[in-house]
């Protein structure tokens, strides 16, 4: 471990792009000039100098070297990071942990299933699929959102939905009189989809209940749990493995995840009090 694993470096801010009315995405560049290469599916260690630091998965375009950072204002760390503008600094350890299986993916159907702001860290594994099309079959990309105020990406939802041999379907909680798309929680879209079980990965990221009960609609239709995987992110505090704020079972989120195949942390994920 290099001896500088806590020290952030100062990034700086280059745009702060507004994608709903709590959500932000930041574009920062690091101090050299020079972008560190990242998988998709890591993290960060974002620090606001005076305020605190904390865990955000990377959602820019790996293949590109784009650091960006979807964030959720809901606390004062993340008040602070969003509220940031471009010249300012941030302090950035990482990238961390593991990343999505694009690698094992290749020559299978892709199926990523989102909630709510868990489509940020799937978004660089989407950019991956897309910009290396030929190596891919089928993409299909769910993404269940709580109103369609909610909706993160829209542009891009739009434009993947038009892409070679994919398929885009959305859904919100709660609708409206304006909102002439589905209503329903994220696994209705499952219905919609032809799943080739033994052909197919899928990479499934959002609120912790959201992603047991796509688990179990996945494996009840034949996906094998070897081939599931899910991102976990919680109270990361080192990235290292040393402080144990992570610690979940037996796993550390932060080194051995926070992506994690299923049939490794299936019965973990079923256990309510961890």
């Amino acid at each position: 471990m290099p001896a500088d694993w806590a020290i952030p470096q100062p990034w700086t801010v280059r745009a702060v792009e507004k994608e709903t009315p709590d959500t932000f995405t930041l574009t920062l560049a690091p101090p050299d000039g020079h972008l560190s290469r990242f998988e998709p599916g890591q993290f960060s260690m974002m620090w606001v100098f005076g305020v605190g630091e904390l865990p955000i998965s990377i959602s820019g375009d790996a293949d590109a070297g784009g650091h960006t950072y979807t964030v959720r204002s809901v606390g004062l760390a993340t008040k602070a990071l969003v509220s940031r503008q471009p010249g300012e600094s941030l302090g950035i350890r990482g990238p961390y942990g593991t990343p999505w299986p694009v690698e094992t993916a290749r020559g299978r159907d892709v199926v990523v299933v989102a909630g709510g702001i868990g489509l940020a860290p799937l978004r660089p594994a989407i950019y991956h699929v897309l910009r290396n099309r030929d190596q891919y079959r089928r993409l299909v990309i769910l993404y269940g959102a709580r109103s369609p105020r909610d909706i993160l990406f829209r542009k891009e939802l739009a434009s993947w939905a038009k892409q070679k041999d994919t398929q885009v379907l959305s859904t919100v909680d709660y609708g409206g009189v304006s909102w002439h798309g589905r209503v329903g929680v994220v696994t209705t879209l499952l219905k919609y989809v032809r799943l080739q079980p033994a052909e197919t990965t899928a990479m499934v990221c959002g609120p912790e209940i959201m992603m047991r009960f796509v688990a179990r609609e996945l494996v009840a239709r034949g996906l094998a749990a070897e081939n599931l995987y899910v991102s976990m992110e919680r109270h990361m505090k080192c990235a290292v493995g040393l402080c144990g704020r992570c610690q979940w079972g037996g796993n550390f989120i932060c080194k051995d995840g926070p992506v994690f195949p299923f049939a490794k942390i299936g019965g973990l994920l079923d256990r309510y009090e961890l």
